[in-house]
């Protein structure tokens, strides 16, 4: 069997624009600059693009996304100048991802009014990660983390499954009389991408998988939310995909697309690249 890393992405500022990349370090808690940073409304609750699609119009640019960039992150959007902002230093605050606590550091209020501006609301904060958060203990062990993720700190989709759900959805279109949704892959926002010599939808059997020489436990399928229903492009929202996985892919009261995972590196970062041989354990 042939399989390969077809795609690497990291999304520095939580619910802004996926940014490709052609290589990575792995930390314990996730890809290195992926979901490091989140806005948060004024009860420190994360704000995402499920409440606001403006956010995926902000582009978040790190060192890892832009080499020679010297700003540990830079903020741009249409019509706005970018913003350089440096990690802040101070005392942790308190903040909720999606009810789930953590800390994190307060950016100055420079970014709070510029985000103001990008996505037209009053009182947002840009927050830093402080501390990684425990997973949840059903599908982890002591001491494994994320940052701002959801729920895992790496997300793994496969290239096969998405060109079967993109027939599923034509099917679904053709029924109704409609013109098919597009089904780009930045609809799902996973961090590793594999292609190959794969079948639909074999990753929900795998127990791990080996990225070049880097290991990350399968530990659950990705129950998907209505953020997948926003064209990444336009930032229209429509009833796909999950119309779609609602007939073929519903369990647990939920539409399930993609992996979660959790690395296995300790002191020293793993790394994943573009092309990287890709080696599932079932």
């Amino acid at each position: 069997m042939t399989v390969r890393l077809a795609g690497v992405s990291v999304h520095p500022v939580k619910s802004t624009a996926v940014r490709a990349v052609e290589r990575s370090e792995v930390e314990p808690w996730g890809l290195v600059d992926d979901r490091r940073w989140m806005v948060v409304d004024p009860t420190g609750e994360c704000l995402t693009a499920r409440e606001e699609r403006r956010l995926l119009g902000i582009t978040a640019s790190t060192p890892t996304t832009d080499p020679g960039q010297e700003a540990p992150l830079r903020l741009s959007a249409k019509g706005l100048d970018p913003l350089d902002v440096a990690v802040p230093q101070g005392d942790p605050v308190a903040v909720t991802v999606h009810g789930r606590p953590l800390t994190g550091v307060v950016v100055d209020d420079g970014a709070g009014a510029w985000l103001r501006d990008a996505v037209g609301h009053d009182d947002l904060r840009l927050v830093h990660v402080h501390r990684p958060r425990p997973l949840n203990p059903r599908h982890s062990r002591p001491g494994d983390a994320t940052a701002f993720a959801d729920a895992y700190p790496v997300t793994l989709a496969s290239a096969v499954s998405l060109r079967r759900l993109a027939d599923w959805v034509a099917e679904t279109a053709l029924e109704r009389g409609e013109e098919p949704a597009s089904m780009p892959m930045a609809r799902f926002r996973p961090n590793l991408v594999v292609d190959g010599d794969l079948e639909p939808f074999e990753e929900d059997r795998w127990s791990a998988v080996t990225v070049g020489a880097t290991r990350f436990r399968v530990v659950k399928a990705v129950d998907r939310c209505v953020l997948t229903t926003v064209d990444p492009a336009t930032l229209e929202k429509g009833h796909e995909p999950i119309r779609t996985l609602a007939r073929h892919r519903k369990w647990e009261g939920a539409t399930w697309f993609a992996m979660q995972l959790v690395p296995e590196v300790g002191d020293v970062r793993g790394l994943v690249s573009v092309g990287d041989g890709v080696t599932p354990e079932r």
